[in-house]
């Protein structure tokens, strides 16, 4: 049996190379989303680095929200109170702005993946000092910077370079005097970090002389830390939070571990479609390379070999193969991660501060599910040509029986759409216990496009079922049109469905990723695009042209200033985004346990301008001082009320607001959450930054010499803004984008290998007709006939599969943003591209079908 494999390894060298191939590139496409998995979940959870390594405990003025590792504290706190207590060895002041820099050619320095870029004080005090000085030195004047590694690295920046920065308020330029790690790290937990001069940052965060937002405090030598966060705090009492700087370090390393497996979740979910198509190919080129030497295995038992040799031929020739597509395709993963990494951080979320990934779950499990993927195709075939007698072989080399295994084959089918309603079913109990929004559409879109692969694998199965009649359909045109040539690809095609159905089954997974994936993102953009210009009044917008994980990058405020100043503009407002946390009342559905208080994005807006950039619904009068409007969704989901007293937590601590009525954003670009005039934003968040500069009148020139002294910005029109400000909504679609078109590519590359090697199957086939008289036309033409029939069928099952997903998807979320009305001509490109990419795949096979010998047919198997 040894020597009859290394016979078979070199007489079907060409066909094994072909499995191979589509073997390698499914499991580098299985690799690579493993690998970029594992690298996006260490850039968000590796750097656990902290600001805090030396410092032994932490004095925060007024409260601190205790959800929020990172918040910043409501009040202020003296040094100089903090630095005279007893068992205190030293004290150094500490604030934190966010800020938006840029390098020298201006684009926005992303900061590592779901973090963000802060302005602090270098600490001049070196035993809390936690910053190496990889180069340069320490900042002295104002406008001087040092900056952690990964952000001059991402910006390209050297000691000696002047950088941008954006502040909440104003632009100002800095110079790089130094570079710095934390720890051996390029940043910190919370993101890349700019060290200025202490006065520097105080002028920035608005706090009066000596006073900081935290005191870094040193225990003295024998004073333990939790001894005199204890002290500590009862003599501050209300006036500060007072914790050990370790208890901050862990709540944030373990922040970061959530998050990484938030993103890797979320990344796994979305490369599952890659090692779905993955195990598809390997599964389906397996099984036909066996398939197409039935007569050879069968011959095999007739000369004496038992059914166990047999298996045991296949499994070892699926070791092989899967041995050797394992190390390429692990090798491969790298190249796709990489591309996957450059995809992921043209949207903003920068996860190249993680190097790539070598450790065993990187390299072992890619191999080992290739091995394994290999083995279980091998399975199946070898029970399949154990069982199949000589006789049988020798009657029919390439016809199989599609209707003798009716039953099982129905019973498998039906077994798989029920485990696709395994993940259909929680949709209907999602949308009955949670109330609308982001959470219940993206938990609904990952179990209904689970529940659709399924449901595509289970169609797979049935396919051959649908060969007949649509091989008799393609016959009947192709005898009015190509006669005697029709009449014998219909007897073809009929003859042997499972060959035409694995072909299609290839071409139909390709067609539902392209159809569902275009029905999607059409829809969404028309939705977005329809309702942003209706709810966009501005003229113009101005808008940072670079972008963060969060979206575009923000913008200083006083840009609103400056553009109410060209001659010709009515009126410009800022639009400025904060978060805040809903405290009280809570919720029914959140119990007494305000740890769980929902966020509120809140929007602030100048009340007077408003009328003039934005067209809101709803009847909601112009917000003062102290009130908010809420969109009805947000009201039904908290069962809030008109004129009801509700507290809200912000940057700055509690602040009671008044709800003043409802609204909706029907765009969910501009103010999708709650509204608030500028003088109640700066009480809940001083620093808050604007999302855009929206402009009613004045020319677009006129505003572009206006912030000419602002690099990384761009003044826009109606439409370019609302498209803009929808990509952020669509974050991640690059990502996406990628997995669908490299799982694309790698499904059509599974069946053009399945019509190759089904060509190769009927070397015999095609040169006795050669033999009998048939021209070189007509067997070209029933190849073609045959490619008709995979393209009608996996065109029909595909575009069927990408619709029930949306219709799917629209009933489960609800949203108007997924529906199912895509254009005429969506389904007439869909269905003429899959017939063009299979007719070029069928070209080759068909040519070299016509130029097979009579006695090279007579001596294949």
């Amino acid at each position: 049996m040894w020597l009859i494999a290394r016979r078979s390894f070199a007489e079907g060298w060409l066909r094994l190379a072909a499995t191979m191939l589509a073997a390698l590139f499914s499991i580098g496409l299985i690799a690579g989303s493993l690998q970029f998995t594992l690298r996006a979940q260490e850039a968000v959870s590796g750097s656990d680095a902290s600001e805090y390594s030396r410092a032994d405990v932490l004095v925060q003025g007024g409260s601190v929200d205790a959800d929020d590792p990172y918040a910043v504290p409501d009040g202020q706190v003296a040094l100089a109170k903090v630095a005279g207590r007893p068992g205190v060895a030293a004290a150094a002041g500490d604030a934190s702005v966010p800020v938006t820099a840029s390098g020298p050619d201006h684009k926005t320095i992303m900061p590592p993946a779901g973090a963000r870029t802060l302005l602090r004080p270098w600490t001049s005090v070196p035993a809390l000092n936690p910053y190496h000085l990889e180069s340069g030195r320490a900042p002295a004047a104002d406008g001087e910077v040092a900056l952690t590694r990964h952000a001059a690295r991402a910006g390209k920046l050297g000691t000696g370079d002047a950088m941008t920065v954006l502040l909440p308020r104003q632009t100002r330029t800095m110079k790089v005097v130094g570079i710095v790690s934390v720890q051996g790290h390029s940043a910190v937990a919370s993101g890349d970090l700019l060290l200025a001069p202490p006065a520097t940052v105080r002028q920035a965060a608005g706090l009066p002389a000596g006073t900081w937002q935290t005191a870094w405090v040193k225990a003295a030598p024998g004073v333990e830390p939790a001894k005199l966060s204890r002290e500590l705090s009862r003599e501050f009492g209300s006036a500060a939070t007072v914790r050990t700087a370790g208890t901050v370090r862990h709540a944030q390393s373990a922040d970061l571990q959530e998050a990484g497996a938030s993103i890797g979740g979320a990344i796994g979910m979305l490369s599952s479609i890659a090692v779905f198509v993955g195990l598809f190919v390997v599964s389906n080129t397996f099984g036909t390379l066996v398939r197409q030497r039935t007569r050879r295995l069968a011959l095999l038992g007739a000369i004496g070999a038992t059914p166990r040799q047999i298996k045991r031929l296949i499994r070892l020739e699926a070791l092989v193969l899967g041995v050797v597509a394992s190390a390429g395709g692990v090798l491969l993963g790298y190249a796709i991660s990489g591309l996957l990494t450059r995809l992921f951080a043209q949207d903003g979320f920068d996860i190249t501060a993680a190097d790539a990934q070598y450790g065993w779950i990187a390299l072992a499990v890619p191999a080992a599910v290739g091995v394994l993927v290999t083995q279980l195709a091998a399975w199946r075939a070898a029970r399949k040509a154990a069982r199949i007698s000589p006789m049988q072989a020798l009657r029919a080399a390439s016809t199989d029986d599609a209707t003798g295994r009716r039953w099982p084959r129905l019973a498998g089918a039906f077994a798989v759409f029920a485990f696709a309603w395994a993940f259909f079913g929680p949709v209907w109990a999602i949308r009955a216990e949670e109330p609308p929004g982001p959470d219940r559409t993206a938990g609904t879109s990952v179990l209904i496009l689970m529940g659709s692969m399924t449901t595509v694998a289970a169609l797979a199965v049935l396919a051959p079922f649908f060969v007949g009649p649509l091989g008799g359909l393609v016959g009947r045109v192709g005898m009015a049109v190509s006669g005697e040539a029709g009449r014998l690809a219909r007897a073809t095609i009929t003859r042997s469905p499972r060959r035409v159905s694995s072909a299609a089954s290839s071409l139909m997974l390709g067609v539902a990723l392209v159809g569902a994936t275009a029905m999607v993102v059409m829809s969404a953009n028309g939705r977005f695009g329809e309702a942003g210009r209706q709810v966009m009044r501005a003229d113009h917008a101005i808008a940072a042209t670079g972008r963060t994980s969060e979206g575009p990058a923000p913008l200083p405020r006083d840009l609103a200033a400056k553009a109410a100043a060209v001659p010709g503009v009515a009126h410009a407002a800022a639009l400025t985004t904060s978060s805040v946390k809903l405290v009280s009342p809570l919720p029914k559905h959140h119990g007494d346990d305000d740890s769980t208080s929902p966020y509120v994005t809140v929007a602030g807006v100048d009340q007077a301008a408003l009328p003039s950039v934005l067209r809101l619904g709803g009847h909601l009068p112009p917000l003062r001082d102290g009130q908010i409007g809420l969109t009805s969704t947000v009201m039904k989901a908290n069962g809030l009320h008109k004129g009801q007293r509700i507290v809200v937590r912000g940057a700055r601590g509690r602040i009671p607001l008044t709800v003043a009525g409802a609204y909706h954003d029907p765009s969910h670009l501009f103010a999708d959450g709650a509204l608030v005039a500028p003088s109640t934003m700066d009480r809940l968040d001083p620093d808050a930054t604007a999302q855009a500069i929206l402009v009613s009148g004045g020319s677009a020139d006129a505003l572009s010499r206006a912030i000419a002294g602002v690099p990384g910005t761009k003044v826009m029109d109606r439409g370019a803004y609302v498209k803009t400000a929808s990509s952020s909504m669509t974050k991640g679609m690059r990502v996406i984008y990628g997995f669908i078109g490299m799982a694309l590519l790698l499904s059509l590359f599974g069946m053009a290998t399945t019509v190759s090697m089904s060509v190769a199957e009927r070397t015999r086939e095609f040169g006795l007709l050669g033999a009998v008289g048939a021209t070189v036309a007509q067997i070209r033409a029933i190849v073609r006939w045959e490619a008709a029939t995979v393209v009608l069928l996996g065109g029909l099952l595909g575009i069927g599969s990408a619709v029930g997903t949306v219709v799917l998807l629209h009933i489960g979320t609800g949203s108007s943003f997924l529906r199912p009305d895509a254009p005429w001509w969506l389904f007439v490109l869909v269905a003429a591209g899959a017939a063009a990419v299979t007719l070029a795949t069928s070209a080759l096979p068909a040519r070299r079908a016509a130029a097979v010998p009579v006695l090279e047919a007579a001596k294949a198997e």
